[in-house]
């Protein structure tokens, strides 16, 4: 796994890791407050043959001996019948799990080392061992000694007083819980980013939809209580992505271009009534007679975003009630003509697909250079589906970091499914880092770029 990937997984999480720093922190100073310290002394014993005679071959048969009977000494020293010299009764076992003996090897020593929470008990326990073990030692051996040598045990390094603690050790504790902590929070990170399947690249929308990515647009804070791209005087990084967008649909079917274009999207909240509304209005100040038509019987929003009245609108066109004057209002500067949803019908899918709605649209796209229908999401109901086989084409709005790649790919297959064509996709509400790496500045000035990063940030409508 690259270093880069990994760093690029903090920089984007880089609230997680601070979070998970902390946590870690607090974690070893709790554990280093209730550890209670551990003192250790040591004392070494030396196993050596005693050889009254001095004789070669049996100062080698002693030596010999002594090497053999070292690890069967180790073992001994913590039994029972060991630790019962210097500990009695519920005492025992909690004396010999606090003794730990080592045989030097290639040597005849034994390290006898005792931990406890008192230091001079410790060096207590660990002398009297030393000064015990011989004379165990001599009572097993004495049953089984010939000629003139035998195995003795001296006291070579008895234990001293311990001054500082072997335990809790804080800084060892703090790297371990750092290292833990920061193990944990980026297996998280990144079983996070391989499990994730929301459309956050150019390529991954133009691969799961199988169509060009005509615009990208940029997040904004306050995009969601002021969606149109005509504040700041349309200087903004939003309205320039907008402007981009306008000028990639001229060169969309060059010898058939759309007259009627749908506008929807995957599921409710990836934006594509505000990319509607912002797309006909820079059209509108491009100089095109632009129609934006609120095809959303369900949950209409276009009215609200121009504020406009809804009291009549495109239910009423198709039942009768109202003509398409009546019905159509204008809006600007820019110049815009809009029909609003009017009544939210009972059936609105048959209402949408019906002989009456087709009528409608072509009329209309005789009228007008360009007519936006707002659908309702793909996946949620089929209005959007019967209304993209009746349009020139549909513009697929996805989500960054929210729209899921199966369900955009869901979504274009429903579209071409009843005979439509998708035009295009947009990559709504990226962040200002990716957006940045398409070419959009803050200052709303356009540039060539084909990168982007990852982020989970978004807005939709």
């Amino acid at each position: 796994m690259q270093l880069i990937y990994l760093l690029r997984l903090a920089r984007r999480n880089w609230g997680f890791v601070i979070l998970a720093v902390l946590v870690s922190v607090a974690a070893a100073l709790a554990v280093t407050a209730q550890t209670p310290p551990q003192y250790q002394a040591t004392t070494s014993l030396l196993v050596y043959g005693h050889d009254k005679e001095g004789g070669l071959s049996t100062a080698i048969q002693a030596g010999a001996l002594s090497q053999q009977r070292v690890q069967s000494y180790a073992s001994l020293l913590t039994s029972n019948r060991v630790i019962g010299r210097v500990a009695k009764g519920q005492e025992i076992e909690r004396v010999a799990a606090s003794v730990k003996v080592e045989a030097v090897p290639l040597t005849t020593l034994l390290r006898v080392t005792v931990t406890d929470t008192d230091p001079a008990r410790a060096t207590w326990l660990a002398n009297r061992l030393g000064a015990e073990f011989p004379r165990v030692v001599d009572e097993l051996e004495r049953p089984y000694r010939s000629g003139t040598w035998n195995v003795k045990i001296r006291v070579v390094d008895p234990a001293t007083v311990p001054k500082d603690p072997v335990s809790p050790r804080p800084l060892m504790n703090l790297l371990v819980a750092l290292l833990a902590g920061l193990t944990v929070a980026f297996t998280c990170f990144v079983l996070r980013d391989r499990l994730d399947i929301t459309v956050k690249t150019n390529a991954a929308l133009q691969e799961t939809s199988g169509s060009p990515t005509l615009g990208i647009i940029a997040y904004e804070r306050d995009a969601r209580q002021r969606p149109l791209v005509l504040r700041h005087d349309g200087h903004s990084t939003r309205a320039e992505a907008f402007r981009s967008l306008r000028t990639n649909l001229q060169f969309i079917g060059v010898d058939r271009r759309p007259r009627s274009l749908l506008i929807t999207s995957c599921r409710q909240g990836d934006g594509k009534t505000s990319t509607a509304a912002n797309l006909a209005i820079v059209l509108a100040q491009a100089g095109w007679r632009v129609l934006a038509v609120d095809a959303d019987l369900r949950q209409p929003r276009l009215a609200d975003y121009l504020g406009l009245e809804g009291a009549k609108g495109l239910t009423d066109v198709l039942i009768g009630a109202a003509t398409l004057g009546e019905a159509t209002q204008q809006w600007g500067p820019p110049a815009l003509s809009v029909i609003t949803a009017g009544q939210l019908p009972p059936n609105p899918s048959e209402l949408l697909g019906s002989q009456e709605m087709r009528v409608l649209l072509q009329r209309v796209s005789v009228e007008y250079d360009l007519v936006i229908v707002d659908a309702p999401p793909l996946l949620a109901v089929s209005d959007a589906a019967a209304l993209a086989a009746i349009c020139d084409g549909t513009l697929l709005v996805a989500r960054h970091g929210k729209t899921r790649t199966d369900h955009l790919a869901r979504g274009a297959e429903m579209i071409r499914s009843v005979g439509a064509r998708v035009v295009g996709t947009v990559l709504n509400a990226v962040p200002a880092r990716a957006a940045k790496s398409y070419g959009y500045e803050e200052s709303g000035a356009y540039q060539t770029s084909v990168t982007t990063k990852r982020s989970s940030t978004a807005v939709g409508v």
